[in-house]
C-alpha cells in the first residue's frame, strides 16, 4: 500500500450546527463547500470536551480527557501519550504543525517532527481552575462579554496576525512538499485561531453579511433563573452580570463571526489552490476542537454540552470513503484512529487504551451504534460533569447538578429537559447505567482536584525567581535557507523547482 499524504485542516470554535452537510447555504464560503462536496460529511460530530486544549489533546490521542489527564487549558499534556503524528511518524511519515495546538508543559511537539510557528497561547500552568475556589473569577484569563460588547472591524488583530502568519508557513511547507527532497510521505496539520472570539473581522468579510437574516440565534436569551446549575455557573464566569448586552452587539458580533469564518474560507482556499497548482492530492481532515454558543439561549462560547458548544463540523476527503452525509453521532477521539486507518499504520498496541473508532467504515456506508461520549472539568464547573450522544438523545450528568436528557429529533434547540418526564424514564435508567459504566465521577473528581492543586504548586514555584518559559521558539536554520557558499547553485536550482514538469 503506497501511505498518502494527509492534510489535516483545524479551526477553532467553529459552531457545528452551521454544517448540517457542509458550511450552510447563506455563509460565503466557497472552497470549503467545494471541500465537501467530495467529502464524507459527519452531521453530528461531537467535541471530546467543549474546551481548547482537552479537546486537542482527546483529538489527537483518540482518549477522553479522563485518561490524558487534561482536564483544562493549562493542564500537561504529557509525552508519553502517543498522538496521531506519533504513530505516523513511527510509520515513516515526516510530519509538520503550522499554527495553534495548545501544548501545555515543557514538551511542544508531541509527535510532530517540526512546527513553523508558536502557539498563541500560554504554555505553562497559569490558566488553572481551582474547584477549592467555586465561583471565583480570574479576570485576567477567563473570558468575559467584553468579546461582544467590543465586537466589530479591524484591519489587523491578535488573532489575524496569527492566522496570517500560519497560512503563509503552511504554504510555504506545502511547496517543500513538491520538491519532494524528502521522499516521505507527509503529515501536514494547518491550525488557524479563528473564529475564536473577539468577534472582529476585516471590512472586506465584514460587507458580506450586509443583508445577513442570520444575526440573532433562533433561541434568544434565557432569564438567569430560568437557566440550568451549569449555564448559570458559565454566565457567572462570563462576567455576564457586568454587561448590559443589547440586541445590536449580538448582531454585530455574530456578523464578525460569520465574517471570520469566510476569512478563514480564503486562507484555506490559497492552501487547496496551492495543492492543485503543485499537483498533489493529499487526504484532507477538516475540524474544528469545538463550536460556540453564539448567543443562543444568552450564552455565548464554549464550555457546554448545548449543541452549538458540543458540536463541530467534521468532513474527510480521502479515496476509501464516498463523498456523501452521515447522520450517526460521532467524536472528535475518531480523528486519530481514522487517520492511521487510512494511513494503514497500526494502533494495535495503543488500542485497549484508544477509544476512538475509525470513521472509515462510515464511509463506505457502516452504520455505527456505539454512544459519544463527552466530558468537560475546566472553567464554569465545580466537579466534572459527562455526557452521552446516542441515536436521538443527549443525556448529561454531573455530581453537583441534575440529570439532563434531551431528544434532539424532536427538540433540536434542547428546550424541553426530559429528565423529570415519567414517559421518558426507561431511557434515562439505560443511559445513567451506561455513564455508570463508563465513569466513576468520585473518582473523576478527585484526580481533577489533584492535578489543580499540584499545577498552582508548582506554577507559584516556576514563577519565582529565574522563570524558563516552555512556550515555543521556531527556529531557522539560515545558513540552509536560499543560496549559501556550500551549496552548487545549479544543482539548487533545479531542487527547489516544483512542480517538475
Amino acid at each position: 500500500m503506497t501511505q498518502p499524504d494527509i492534510l489535516i485542516l483545524m479551526v477553532d470554535q467553529l459552531n457545528g450546527t452551521l454544517f448540517p452537510d457542509g458550511p450552510v447555504d447563506w455563509l460565503h464560503a466557497p472552497n470549503l463547500k467545494k471541500l465537501a462536496a467530495r467529502s464524507t460529511r459527519f452531521a453530528n460530530s461531537y467535541t471530546a470536551s467543549p474546551l481548547c486544549a482537552p479537546a486537542r489533546a482527546s483529538f489527537m490521542t483518540g482518549q477522553l480527557p479522563s485518561l490524558t489527564r487534561v482536564y483544562d487549558n493549562a493542564a500537561e499534556f504529557s509525552s508519553a501519550l502517543p498522538t496521531y503524528a506519533h504513530h505516523l511518524r513511527r510509520a515513516g511519515y515526516q510530519t509538520a504543525l503550522s499554527g495553534k495546538m495548545h501544548f501545555v508543559g515543557p514538551d511542544q511537539l508531541h509527535g510532530f517532527e517540526e512546527r513553523l510557528t508558536t502557539d498563541i497561547y500560554p504554555a505553562d500552568f497559569g490558566w488553572t481552575p481551582d474547584y477549592r475556589k467555586p465561583g471565583e473569577r480570574i479576570d485576567w484569563w477567563y473570558h468575559n462579554m467584553g468579546s461582544v460588547t467590543g465586537a466589530g472591524t479591524a484591519e489587523i488583530t491578535n488573532q489575524m496576525e496569527y492566522d496570517d502568519e500560519v497560512a503563509y508557513h503552511a504554504t510555504r511547507k506545502i511547496y517543500d512538499y513538491a520538491r519532494k527532497q524528502d521522499p516521505r510521505p507527509w503529515c501536514l496539520t494547518v491550525s488557524f485561531t479563528h473564529p475564536h472570539d473577539p468577534y472582529v473581522a476585516r471590512k472586506k468579510y465584514w460587507d458580506l453579511y450586509e443583508e445577513c437574516d442570520h444575526l440573532l440565534p433562533q433561541v434568544g436569551p434565557i432569564p438567569y433563573e430560568d437557566q440550568d446549575p451549569h449555564s448559570q455557573r458559565i454566565l457567572d464566569a462570563n462576567d455576564r452580570s457586568n454587561f448590559d448586552i443589547t440586541e445590536d452587539h449580538i448582531r454585530t458580533a455574530r456578523r464578525a463571526y460569520f465574517a471570520n469564518i469566510s476569512y478563514l474560507d480564503d486562507k484555506i482556499g490559497a492552501i487547496l489552490q496551492t495543492l492543485e497548482d503543485t499537483k498533489q492530492d493529499p487526504i484532507i481532515l477538516f475540524v474544528s476542537d469545538h463550536g460556540d454558543m453564539l448567543g443562543a439561549r444568552g450564552l455565548w462560547f464554549k464550555m457546554s454540552f448545548y449543541d452549538g458548544s458540543s458540536r463541530v463540523p467534521l468532513m474527510v476527503a480521502a479515496p476509501q470513503m464516498e463523498p456523501g452525509l452521515v447522520t450517526e453521532p460521532v467524536s472528535t477521539i475518531d480523528v486519530c484512529p481514522t487517520l492511521c486507518d487510512l494511513a494503514g499504520v497500526d494502533m494495535s498496541e495503543v488500542a485497549p487504551w484508544t477509544e476512538g473508532h475509525s470513521l472509515v467504515p462510515q464511509g463506505q456506508g457502516v452504520t455505527r451504534t456505539d454512544p459519544v461520549t463527552m466530558e468537560y472539568a475546566a472553567e464554569g464547573s465545580i466537579t466534572p460533569l459527562v455526557g452521552l450522544r446516542t441515536g436521538r438523545w443527549k443525556y448529561t450528568n454531573c455530581l453537583a447538578d441534575p440529570e439532563q436528557l434531551f431528544d434532539l429529533e424532536a427538540d433540536p434547540h434542547e428546550l424541553t429537559d426530559l429528565a423529570a418526564d415519567p414517559a421518558h424514564a426507561d431511557t434515562l435508567a439505560d443511559l445513567r447505567q451506561q455513564a455508570a459504566v463508563r465513569w466513576d465521577l468520585d473518582r473523576f473528581d478527585a484526580d481533577v482536584r489533584h492535578s489543580q492543586a499540584s499545577r498552582w504548586v508548582v506554577y507559584e514555584a516556576l514563577r519565582n525567581g529565574a522563570y524558563y518559559p516552555w512556550d515555543y521558539q521556531p527556529l531557522q536554520l539560515a545558513s540552509e535557507r536560499y543560496m549559501r557558499n556550500h551549496m552548487d547553485l545549479n544543482v539548487l536550482e533545479e531542487a527547489q523547482r516544483a512542480p517538475k514538469d
